[in-house]
């Protein structure tokens, strides 16, 4: 969709979501093991012998610093039991907000990560899906690039490996 830019007043052309379908520990479940899980658009959960896993589907907005726009992701990120219960309970509760710790459970191909990432979810059911935040304080490229900006060039090639793959 073409507009005309407030920021800078230039044709532009949104940039679509980085959208990931479902969180990376579904994605790497064997076949077998999937009949043990339930994914939907908005929540995944696994179970294990040892764990029940809970995720939600979020939203992450990337600063994109020499650009009027910034890049989106929908990504997902792990709950403990009380945390998932209660926004799922409340999930059509448009006056409902609330703040948990998650864990980034999709990784994205531009960084290398050995741990997972500490995220804050913020929960405003008033404006859709929570929004992430990852912990300020963690060292990782990750955390300083989502502090700090990236380049609409870096942007654009996040995009444009994105297209490709579909």
């Amino acid at each position: 969709m073409k507009y005309i830019c407030e920021c800078c007043g230039e044709e532009k052309e949104d940039w679509p979501a980085l959208a990931y379908q479902a969180p990376l520990f579904y994605l790497n479940l064997p076949e077998e093991e999937m009949k043990n899980a339930e994914l939907t658009s908005d929540f995944c959960v696994v179970e294990t012998p040892e764990y029940k896993h809970r995720f939600i589907r979020t939203v992450m907005v990337q600063e994109v610093k020499d650009s009027c726009q910034n890049l989106e992701y929908g990504i997902w990120v792990s709950l403990s039991e009380k945390n998932f219960n209660e926004y799922v309970e409340n999930y059509d509760n448009e006056e409902f907000e609330a703040g948990y710790f998650g864990w980034l459970s999709n990784f994205l191909p531009d960084y290398h990560f050995e741990e997972n990432i500490p995220m804050n979810v913020a929960v405003n059911n008033k404006v859709g899906r929570p929004f992430i935040y990852p912990h300020d304080n963690f060292d990782h490229p990750f955390v300083h690039d989502f502090y700090n900006g990236i380049s609409e060039a870096e942007a654009q090639k996040r995009i444009n490996r994105i297209l490709k793959s579909e």
